[in-house]
């Protein structure tokens, strides 16, 4: 049995969910096709998802295709849903990206295309919607190709384009020999010499389209059916198997966990090598934790069916394993955790109702972020406040709404504000020596800090030898590092620096005579994780930090006749166009603008361009912080910047 783990992305509203139904009923899974605008699809499962109509979780649907088994993974579009998209891109051996025939290329369709070409995955296009009015076909192709930077290869011609009765006539497109002959010596040997022939085409299609070359697009309607039978073919013959030895070293990666009706974790697991049997004990995370599989369920025919084991190439539901979490390894790591996109950009602070329970409170959001990695949650206990870091205003819509519906926890948050970083303009040292006043701690630890180049992160090193002391307490010192510098000089996490262990001592183990292990006469980790913050915090304001504000590049193309009236808007909000060019009646700019303007833009753009202008803005990097005063967080720690209080909140008592 060949299987094949297929993922479906799209912008958000391309028709990604209904041509999984369509898909689904095709492969005779489902008697009747569910309909997003009447909430009853098979792959959007929580009743947020359905009042909404969008996808906001993952969720994976198996079909069969004659021989072959298709692991369906429907995503979300949305993209303040990303974080789902990138954890599910790790698993697939194959995709779909669906491009609408009416609106075609959109911000989020190139983002995932240009994600998809650089981790290399075989992906087919299937344009959908030739039914409605405004459907396109040779621009469209000529906009795929150009704005997706892709090769592509037309699988058929339209139709009755924009009509009810649009249909498809399969085959392949007159330009396919051009295209393909790119990548292939032979078949450009026959097209020059005119010889080339429908099996030497098809074969140099499926070899290339499994490189990730080329991309055949498929035009159809998830509605009416129309093209879904020549896209399922493709799927079938041109989309690799997937592959691994069941006989091999246990592999795989989680890439979601749900809770289930006891609360326990389920959790998501492609298989890449060896089999994952019931009762199996296995170790999993960066960290080794071992767990016992109490039960496993695999997909089969648009339902999850118990079974005793889980083998390479399957996706695996699991239960049993209490602490795991997304993105971790079980068995033998394939790799280190890859991020594909940009992290969170945007943060606000949940404010409960009236009458919520802040335990309550707690735990929802605890067992959100768990769900979503990439959603971090920073806790206050000084303001007794939790801030939650985002993508979107949507996200925070749906966060409200999931916390009232499967919580009954009733919130508001705040505006929402940028997440800014730090940036060492300068190198500073400190050192506090064991045994010296003021250093209550019975630990020496110097530390130079200095800046690094930009995305290089935090690099700690050491400049004393490794057997100075124990190992266990140079661990505990870069471990601190990396938690202080969570917080810099103005709150924001310090990143992109090097840091240098520069002195080291400690007090050996000691005992009075007839008596055990004396604390107060031997250093202990806590002596240097305790001096390390106020060490590190010394130099840092030696080296001195400057703030750093998020900056997406935008794209907006409007028409000409409005630019009077946008650019001042742009102005105002810092947006900074850097091209400009005309195409006929209408405008494109492209530039940089702060992320904290970005959700401003996109509300005024409609009314400022007739509503004609087309906005598409993705992360793109730091930047100081140039106007204004300079954005302060406030601290969650003890405050290493103030020695007193500092002091007086970890020993009790002021050196």
């Amino acid at each position: 049995m060949h299987l094949l783990n297929l993922g479906i992305l799209a912008h958000v509203d391309a028709g990604k969910t209904s041509l999984t139904e369509r898909l689904l009923h095709s492969a005779g899974v489902i008697d009747e096709i569910g309909s997003v605008d009447d909430g009853n699809t098979r792959t959007d499962t929580l009743a947020l998802e359905r009042q909404r109509g969008i996808t906001i979780k993952s969720a994976v649907v198996s079909f069969p295709v004659d021989d072959v088994t298709v692991n369906l993974i429907d995503t979300p579009g949305h993209p303040d849903f990303i974080a789902e998209v990138e954890r599910v891109l790790g698993v697939l051996d194959g995709a779909v990206l669906v491009v609408s025939a009416v609106e075609g290329v959109q911000p989020q369709t190139r983002v995932l295309m240009r994600t998809l070409q650089r981790l290399r995955i075989p992906t087919l296009l299937f344009v959908n919607k030739i039914d409605r009015r405004g459907a396109r076909y040779d621009d469209l192709l000529t906009a795929i190709s150009g704005r997706l930077k892709a090769a592509v290869v037309p699988m058929g011609s339209v139709e009755g384009l924009g009509t009810r009765e649009a249909g498809c006539l399969p085959g392949l497109g007159p330009t396919a020999s051009a295209v393909l002959a790119e990548h292939d010596d032979e078949l450009l040997a026959a097209y020059v010499e005119n010889t080339v022939s429908y099996d030497l085409l098809r074969t140099a299609l499926a070899t290339q389209t499994r490189q990730a070359l080329v991309h055949p697009v498929y035009f159809g309607s998830a509605i009416t059916g129309a093209g879904v039978d020549a896209l399922i073919t493709g799927i079938k013959e041109l989309l690799p198997a997937a592959e691994g030895d069941p006989q091999g070293p246990l592999s795989g990666t989680v890439f979601k966990v749900e809770r289930g009706l006891a609360g326990e974790k389920i959790a998501y697991a492609r298989m890449f090598s060896g089999t994952l049997r019931t009762r199996d004990r296995i170790t999993f995370g960066d960290a080794g934790e071992e767990g016992k599989v109490t039960s496993v369920s695999v997909f089969d025919r648009g339902t999850d069916v118990e079974c005793d084991s889980v083998p390479a190439g399957r996706i695996g539901r699991l239960r049993g394993l209490g602490g795991i979490r997304i993105g971790d390894s079980i068995g033998v790591p394939r790799k280190a955790v890859e991020h594909h996109f940009a992290p969170p950009t945007l943060e606000t602070v949940v404010v409960p109702g009236p009458d919520a329970d802040r335990r309550a409170l707690h735990l929802a959001l605890t067992r959100l972020a768990e769900q979503d990695p990439l959603i971090g949650l920073r806790h206050d206990e000084v303001r007794q406040e939790t801030a939650v870091s985002l993508y979107g205003e949507v996200q925070k819509e749906v966060i409200q709404a999931t916390l009232a519906d499967e919580f009954g926890v009733r919130v508001t948050f705040r505006e929402t504000t940028p997440l800014c970083i730090e940036r060492p303009v300068g190198t500073g040292a400190a050192v506090e020596f064991n045994k010296k006043d003021p250093n209550p701690f019975l630990a020496t630890v110097g530390l130079r800090v200095e800046p690094g180049p930009v995305g290089s992160g935090v690099r700690f090193g050491l400049e004393v030898e490794l057997g100075a002391m124990p190992y266990a307490f140079f661990k505990s010192v870069e471990d601190t590092v990396r938690e202080t510098l969570g917080q810099g000089l103005h709150g924001w996490r310090v990143t992109d620096c090097a840091v240098t262990m520069t002195h080291s001592g400690y007090s050996p183990r000691q005992s009075h005579a007839h008596q055990g292990f004396d604390k107060g006469m031997s250093s202990t980790g806590a002596d240097f994780r305790g001096v390390t913050p106020l060490v590190l915090a010394e130099a840092l304001r030696r080296a001195g930090s400057q703030v750093h504000e998020p900056m997406h590049r935008f794209r907006v193309e409007a028409p000409a006749d409005t630019l009077g009236a946008l650019l001042p808007v742009l102005a105002a909000l810092r947006a900074v166009p850097r091209t400009t060019e005309t195409h006929g009646s209408s405008c494109v700019l492209e530039g940089e603008v702060p992320a904290a303007q970005v959700h401003g833009l996109e509300r005024q753009l409609p009314g400022l361009t007739r509503g004609e202008g087309e906005w598409e803005s993705a992360f793109d990097h730091y930047a100081p912080v140039a106007h204004g005063t300079v954005p302060e967080r406030a601290r969650t720690d003890h405050n290493p910047l103030n020695r007193k209080e500092y002091l007086l909140n970890v020993t009790r008592r002021v050196a």
